[in-house]
């Protein structure tokens, strides 16, 4: 095989056009079968197979810089540059990481797996090599699709890099998807010239024959350069978008033509400034199933047998996972309050909103990768008598914390947040664990922040929140299955639960957030073997916080709160707080206070139970930390 050849992008360099085609299709048959093992980002990296071919046949990396945005995208490069052999751990623990990691090697620079902000990186690299004198001497390569050109970050730096003299090469991987397909002004341009490329064949055809008229002269040579441009306005849209910008814009270009993709390359990185160089890829090349997937096009998938494909979700299951028993409650909740429209960035199918789609394409909105803007427009809707339900993963909604802060929270305004993915999620890495939203929008003034237990919770909950008229709401719930629970065990939305009841001689109590809440119960039933006693609370609203539940708490010597969030400044320490204020007003000693959360460190990818269990997040854990303050406090 080709592929047992390439170890470095000089091996890649040494190969002939011709063999390049036979190299593609042992690279995707490579990716294929990896990602079928660990599960992945398969549809964006088939995609871009060729393009990765030319860009490491042109450019020399590490000396030159490229870049990739989103970095889902990279795994050929990873393969290119040496990285083979370890994509039986991908996503893995302690594994090969499914973006670029300035730590597994010198050709990767950024760790982008947030999209929209390689521009931006790339200004700055560009900027630098410019005060070095470096930048004859080396290029700056930033490629950018898979739907990062919907984010409001990339036209920024195109703005600034246009009329900054840096030197950028930008490569628009024009795929016409993120998850979905993609939602921008700029992409309807871009897909005319998708479907009818005779277009721009066209143009060139006839810039050449002006060209070859026998005029003569400054004033033939402005006639010419005046027909040209009148040429781009007619048709070439994105030309001139891109130029007004101050950017050179080339293409398209087909984005599975080694050959034409080299020349086109060598030819970009002569200019003395930014360009972009349009290139139209296919999403899920060279695999059928992906192919074929209307949905996304295979982007991400789970372990699955590469020969029989990715198996579909079965319709009329019972809603086992926390995203199904979200949709399901959205959608039941819409037949009857036609104000509920619902907004998603770019992610419709993995937010569950897919099933809202369908049943009312006029009250739903994909904004394509543009966190900020969902925000926003919903605190629009809701100034204007709609009840807006902004479905995010927890991790992307941090991308527009002032928006909730100052748009959303400031106005008072009746926007609902459902975030996907909250707390630790696993093999995604350090990037997407979504532990910061408690800590931060628990500081939104007027903010309700519901924490369902369980799968049943998740309606209730979401029926309260779009009742809410006073304020802002944010539901939160975990990446996977569910728990599941009777109907009695449910309760209201707003009410904490007494789960476990100590009893008048219990001294702790354990008050556990969410998911974490069955861990919670696992060790007080542990540690009731052990003859401890444990009264255990589920809060359900974290914010504000049940004072029946914080004034039981406040007659324990041991207040234990755990959360899959931040511990430093999340609802742990407001838990304590306010017990402590109880406690104190009543009399009672201060209590001994133990926060369980997530510490202030970015967490590697993995396993969420075996990083949640290495956090002492598990029922094991907390029995741990518990019978270790039990024993502190007798000695004291």
């Amino acid at each position: 095989m080709l592929l047992d050849g390439v170890n470095s992008p000089k091996d890649l360099k040494a190969l002939d056009l011709d063999q390049l085609p036979t190299l593609a299709s042992e690279v995707r048959e490579f990716i294929v079968n990896a990602v079928a093992r660990t599960g992945g980002h398969l549809g964006s990296n088939l995609g871009v197979v060729e393009l990765t071919f030319a860009l490491h046949r042109v450019f020399d990396s590490p000396n030159d810089i490229l870049l990739w945005d989103t970095g889902h995208q990279a795994y050929v490069h990873k393969i290119v540059t040496g990285r083979r052999d370890e994509f039986t751990s991908l996503r893995q623990p302690g594994g090969l990481s499914g973006y670029p990691n300035r730590v597994e090697s010198p050709h990767d620079y950024i760790e982008n797996s947030h999209a929209s902000t390689v521009l931006s990186y790339a200004h700055g690299l560009a900027e630098s090599l410019k005060a070095k004198g470096e930048s004859n001497q080396r290029h700056v390569v930033a490629v950018i699709g898979d739907g990062s050109m919907t984010g409001g970050m990339a036209y920024e730096a195109l703005n600034n890099l246009g009329h900054t003299n840096s030197r950028v090469l930008i490569i628009l991987n024009d795929n016409g998807r993120s998850y979905a397909p993609t939602i921008s002004g700029l992409t309807r341009v871009v897909s005319r010239i998708r479907t009818k490329p005779m277009y721009a064949r066209g143009k060139r055809r006839s810039e050449s024959i002006i060209e070859s008229l026998p005029l003569v002269g400054a004033l033939g040579r402005r006639t010419v350069k005046g027909i040209k441009a009148g040429l781009r306005e007619l048709a070439d849209e994105p030309h001139a978008f891109f130029e007004t910008l101050g950017v050179r814009y080339v293409g398209p270009v087909d984005g599975h033509d080694v050959a034409q993709l080299e020349e086109t390359l060598r030819d970009a990185a002569k200019y003395e400034g930014a360009i972009v160089v349009h290139v139209l890829t296919q999403k899920g090349r060279g695999y059928s199933f992906a192919e074929h997937d209307d949905e996304k096009n295979l982007h991400d998938v789970k372990v699955f047998d590469p020969i029989l494909g990715p198996q579909p979700v079965m319709s009329g299951q019972i809603a086992t996972d926390w995203t199904t028993a979200f949709s399901e409650a959205l959608v039941n909740l819409a037949k009857t309050n036609p104000k509920i429209h619902a907004i998603t960035a770019a992610m419709p199918g993995p937010t569950g909103l897919l099933p809202f789609q369908e049943a009312y394409p006029g009250r739903f909105h994909d904004v394509g990768i543009a966190e900020q803007h969902a925000v926003t427009l919903a605190a629009g809707m809701a100034m204007g008598g709609l009840t807006p339900v902004v479905a995010l993963y927890s991790t992307f909604l941090t991308r527009a914390f002032d928006q909730v802060n100052l748009d959303v929270g400031l106005h008072c305004l009746p926007v609902v947040f459902a975030l996907d993915r909250a707390g630790i999620t696993g093999d995604d890495g350090p990037s997407h664990h979504g532990v910061l939203d408690m800590a931060l929008l628990s500081k939104v003034p007027g903010m309700t922040i519901y924490a369902p237990s369980s799968a049943q919770e998740v309606a209730v909950m979401l029926g309260d929140a779009v009742s809410n008229t006073s304020g802002p709401s944010m539901l939160r719930y975990p990446k996977g299955v569910a728990r599941q629970v009777l109907p009695g065990e449910v309760g209201s939305a707003k009410s904490a639960r007494l789960v476990r009841e100590g009893g008048l001689d219990a001294t702790i109590c354990i008050i556990a957030v969410g998911k974490m809440l069955e861990a919670a119960e696992i060790a007080a039933g542990q540690l009731a073997e052990q003859g401890v006693n444990i009264t255990v609370w589920d809060p359900r609203v974290v914010v504000p916080l049940d004072p029946q539940m914080l004034h039981d708490a406040a007659r324990h010597h041991i207040v234990v709160t755990v959360e899959d969030g931040m511990r430093d400044g999340g609802i742990g320490s407001m838990i304590i707080d306010q017990v402590q204020t109880i406690a104190a007003s009543e009399g009672r000693p201060a209590v001994t206070p133990i926060v369980i959360g997530t510490p202030t460190r970015y967490i590697a990818q993995g396993r969420p139970a075996q990083i949640l269990a290495e956090l002492g997040l598990d029922a094991g854990g907390i029995a741990t930390t518990v019978l270790k303050a039990v024993a502190a406090n007798q000695k004291a």
